[in-house]
């Protein structure tokens, strides 16, 4: 049940997203160099949806560490508007795009409603910009809800999670090549470096240099398999940008100024999609993952939970359906998918109208789950606790 939990809680939090919006992109300037210009919403065929936040938005930053407003220099690597943007990803349980300045160490969070940025100090991602190693080019949601990130050169494995209303950064590892890699070096410039990473429903990770080698990141081994080389792209087309849409395909997008195109994992054959073709992309992401077999959740109209915002530490059972006999099992579970409360009603004539309390629950967000004896899943509900 927990590896279905996260996808769950996206389609139940997806409701404050344009029903079009199908990914994210962080565009750039018509320029050879690196020259940021916004983060917008993509649609399903690749056209442009909204400008979200641009180089010329007003930004209000927050310091996570000071919790204070702060002023940057905008002369530096070092700021949230940074020219050098290069690596996004989506947090969906805040609605919030999570982005680094290729140059810089520092993470920060766009709140897509208010606009306001918190900026995320840290001393784990160790980034240089002299050193091309070091950048970080790569990154995305994993299954669990954390975000991931990976240096050029595999030396460095981020992530990214939430504790009690706080980012915290770990350096998870050094990623090594597989044996059976050959010429195909995941750490070598020619073949590896640069891209983007989609992530699947086992939390491995894909990535896709911007050569248009494949690798899977094994997260449990810390290895780079390489699985194969992107065909049906334009010659010299550059990959930076890659992400994974509503249908389960990967989208890829180049910097250079060039169509999007899609992709199955399993061939790796483009399509060129009918949208955008002179957009310059640096990077992608999404809400979507690679071999995700959950498409929807299964609700019956007469079985509810409510209230859905608790601050009186109970929520009520409401089943009014003759279908739903004998024993059915409640699980509820945190964001990161752990169960925190697990207890089993009985339903007599298909009727039950029963509390439930929540008291050593923390506040934070919720999924609850409503399953038969046969484990077929009746309702799944977020809820946030706010006591």
């Amino acid at each position: 049940m927990k590896k279905h939990l996260f996808p769950i809680i996206l389609l139940l939090l997806g409701n404050t997203i344009n029903a079009q919006q199908d990914f994210f992109a962080l565009t750039g300037k018509n320029s050879p160099r690196i020259e940021f210009s916004d983060f917008r919403a993509m649609n399903a065929d690749g056209t442009s949806g909204e400008s979200i936040f641009g180089v010329s938005s007003e930004a209000k930053v927050v310091s996570q560490s000071r919790k204070t407003a702060i002023t940057e220099d905008k002369t530096s690597y070092n700021h949230a508007q940074s020219m050098t943007l290069a690596a996004l990803a989506f947090d969906p349980l805040g609605n919030n795009l999570v982005y680094m300045p290729m140059f810089s160490s520092n993470i920060y969070v766009l709140n897509q409603k208010t606009k306001e940025i918190t900026l995320v100090e840290n001393t784990v991602a160790r980034v240089t910009s002299c050193d091309i190693n070091s950048h970080i080019t790569r990154m995305a949601t994993g299954y669990d809800g954390n975000i991931y990130a990976i240096n050029n050169a595999g030396t460095q494995f981020i992530q990214i999670s939430k504790k009690n209303n706080q980012y915290v950064v770990n350096d998870l590892g050094i990623i090594k090549d597989d044996v059976s890699n050959g010429k195909n070096s995941f750490t070598a410039m020619e073949t590896g470096f640069g891209g983007d990473m989609i992530a699947d429903a086992d939390n491995n990770f894909y990535v896709f240099s911007v050569s248009g080698n494949v690798f899977k990141v094994s997260t449990k081994e810390l290895k780079a398999k390489f699985v194969g080389k992107i065909t049906g792209l334009p010659e010299a087309y550059s990959v930076n940008g890659a992400a994974v849409n509503s249908k389960g395909k990967v989208v890829i997008a180049s910097a250079k100024g060039a169509a999007l195109y899609e992709l199955n994992l399993n061939d790796l054959e483009a399509k060129q999609l009918p949208g955008e073709q002179n957009l310059h992309i640096y990077d992608l992401a999404s809400k979507y993952f690679a071999n995700d077999r959950i498409a929807a959740v299964n609700t019956l109209a007469n079985i509810d939970i409510y209230p859905t915002k608790v601050d009186e530490q109970t929520i009520t059972v409401n089943v009014n359906d003759k279908a739903v006999k004998g024993n059915i099992k409640v699980n509820i579970f945190d964001v990161s998918g752990k169960s925190v409360l697990s207890t089993n009603l009985s339903v007599k004539e298909g009727n039950i109208n029963q509390q439930i309390q929540l008291r050593n629950l923390v506040t934070g967000t919720y999924v609850v789950s409503i399953t038969e004896e046969s484990g077929k899943t009746l309702l799944s509900k977020k809820i946030l606790v706010t006591k």
